[in-house]
């Protein structure tokens, strides 16, 4: 089975007039689409609200999409916490999820009234020190040891730097209460990149279950559960996407029969599904510039890691579309690579492909969330453009390429530019 990207070559060879390559591409009628059908697939719940993961896109024009259907933003950093303040998220609209969190941001996030989202039992004191203790709090569970689906191990929890443990959870809440507390939420996050339906179901036992002992050993007014990421999406032509209408049904099934039964059927759902909103609403669009005959064969492209690093930090697949051979016998087996002085800057390995020419177009799938935002400045290279494709097929500049002129300017007592004999 094929992946088929969002645009053809023909829009491309378009915007590569105004835009050089490389530059990563976003598809605002998937992501609008998207956006509609999670919001139907938990309209059940009426409090239901997605707190996009900021991290994934830190993009404004794509938080202005997400902003219209309701969302809100899930932010790690005090540059997201601003970025969501520029945009006119709110108090209540923005969560912040973050870990080993210094005092400015704390501060930060509660002067904007965010929801904080603590990481562990001693950020209690922290956060006491350093703002005081809000009405409203969430705090992150790790149940540890491994997460398992039928006998398939999914994360091992007990691995993550994240959350608190059972004991520390419970004894938390009495903290917490006993220091004013009104609204509690718990939040976690305990698999990754799930291509299956059981995902959410299985965690949201979990939570629910946890939910309800906490309100009876505690007494504490559980107003919201964040069911937070981990949907996954089909980077492989080979497996099947998940289906999010399926999910939110599954979850309604497990919250009637746990939260409802506990007299606690008004709590809210939350979700901050970053990967799953974006992930495949988005690619870099690369050239092949160079080919290289030894060992093995290379495609060298204009692209490279500070484009898309997962590749060659994860060893992640990415599936690419060589445009205007879509229905050519993929015979060819290349190395797919940039120009990073690293061996692992390698976009694909060994991958059958169509006879790569030089000047082909590639598309390099699901980019749309760890992306860009991921990038950055190894070798001197620049970040590059991202453009949104609009639902009329027009085009807009919504990140402008870097500059030397941008990599220089932390210099800011030695003036490079100036010294330059060239210039």
């Amino acid at each position: 089975m094929e992946k088929k990207t969002f645009v053809t070559k023909e829009q491309l060879k378009e915007i590569i007039k105004e835009y050089p390559t490389p530059f990563h591409l976003y598809d605002e009628k998937g992501i609008r689409e998207n956006a509609k059908a999670l919001k139907e697939a938990f309209s059940w719940n009426k409090g239901f609200r997605e707190y996009f993961a900021v991290k994934a896109t830190p993009n404004p024009f794509i938080l202005k999409i997400l902003q219209e259907y309701g969302f809100g933003c899930d932010c790690s950093s005090e540059t997201e916490l601003m970025l969501a303040d520029a945009l006119g998220f709110q108090g209540p609209d923005i969560m912040f999820s973050s870990n080993a969190t210094p005092a400015r941001e704390y501060k930060l996030a509660y002067d904007l009234g965010a929801v904080i989202n603590l990481d562990d039992i001693t950020h209690i004191d922290f956060l006491e020190k350093t703002t005081g203790i809000p009405k409203t709090i969430c705090c992150r569970y790790n149940p540890g040891g491994t997460f398992t689906i039928s006998t398939d191990i999914m994360d091992n929890p007990g691995e993550a730097k994240y959350g608190f443990t059972t004991e520390q959870l419970f004894e938390g809440f009495r903290i917490l209460k006993e220091k004013g507390v009104e609204n509690f939420g718990i939040h976690a996050f305990l698999a990754s990149n799930t291509v299956t339906n059981e995902y959410y179901p299985a965690l949201a036992k979990v939570l629910f279950e946890t939910a309800v002992k906490l309100k009876q050993e505690t007494g504490a007014n559980i107003t919201f559960i964040n069911l937070s990421g981990g949907i996954g999406i089909p980077y492989r032509p080979d497996q099947e996407p998940n289906d999010i209408r399926v999910i939110g049904e599954k979850v309604r099934e497990v919250y009637e029969q746990t939260l409802v039964p506990a007299g606690m059927g008004d709590v809210a759902l939350y979700t901050e599904l970053g990967r799953y909103m974006l992930g495949p609403y988005g690619c870099l669009v690369t050239t092949a510039i160079h080919e290289k005959h030894t060992h093995k064969e290379y495609i060298g492209c204009d692209a490279c890691a500070v484009n898309l690093m997962r590749p060659a930090m994860y060893g992640a697949y990415h599936h690419i579309t060589v445009m205007g051979k879509e229905n050519m016998p993929c015979d060819h087996k290349y190395d797919v690579t940039g120009s990073l002085c690293e061996n692992n800057d390698k976009f694909a390995v060994d991958r059958m492909l169509p006879k790569i020419d030089m000047g082909d177009l590639l598309v390099i799938h699901d980019t749309g969330a760890h992306g860009y935002s991921m990038g950055y400045n190894y070798n001197g290279k620049l970040r590059s453009a991202e453009i949104l494709l609009k639902e009329d097929g027009s085009t807009q500049l919504i990140r402008r390429a870097e500059t030397p002129e941008d990599y220089f300017a932390t210099f800011d007592c030695f003036d490079i530019l100036s010294n330059m004999k060239y210039r």
